[in-house]
């Protein structure tokens, strides 16, 4: 817990009351390596909080399996956009690792909006941090070499090798394994 507590603390103050909600609100949950959280076509009612482990998000096109993106600790993750219009999503959330993750529901998480104006403003701001970074990572991912991707790849997430599969990382990338392998063997 005291991970999540230091993230919501450095962009909002946490006062006695707030903390004493997060710690009700946000449910320690351990999960297996493999295990989905959340599969396709399901509305997502939870935001998970990775305190160890990593997630993958992945849909399927043509069926293929597209990786979308690797959350390691000290991240948020969910289906966005399932998330925040509780609608259903396209992607499927699976544990890559043994997880310790904390947990919010959907209703829970606005309780907390609603009753705190400190934990509107982190809930504000994780929302902008996430829009930014995904309208910024998708603008420039189009026009990127299969190379500089690799690269801004290992920049986001320097150990990603050791922790993710190379198929998993190609399908990332929109590239091949064999592709991912000669990238690999010029650094």
């Amino acid at each position: 817990m005291q991970s999540l507590l230091q993230y919501i603390s450095t962009r909002c103050f946490v006062a006695p009351e707030l903390r004493e909600k997060i710690e009700e609100y946000f449910i320690r949950v351990e999960v297996k390596k493999g295990e989905i959280l959340l599969d396709q076509g399901k509305t997502v009612d939870k935001l998970w909080f990775i305190d160890k482990g990593l997630i993958h998000n992945y849909y399927y096109h043509d069926g293929k399996q597209i990786s979308s993106w690797f959350y390691p600790e000290n991240q948020f993750v969910t289906s966005w956009y399932s998330f925040y219009t509780q609608k259903s999503g396209f992607e499927i959330i699976e544990s890559l690792e043994n997880c310790i993750l904390y947990t919010i529901s959907y209703k829970n998480y606005q309780k907390l909006i609603a009753d705190f104006p400190a934990f509107g403003n982190f809930a504000r701001l994780l929302s902008e941090e996430m829009l930014a970074f995904l309208d910024h990572f998708s603008k420039s991912w189009s026009f990127l070499s299969a190379i500089e991707k690799y690269q801004l790849l290992l920049n986001f997430f320097p150990n990603i090798e050791q922790r993710v599969k190379l198929g998993m990382i190609a399908s990332f990338l929109g590239i091949s394994q064999e592709t991912l392998s000669r990238i690999r063997n010029k650094k």
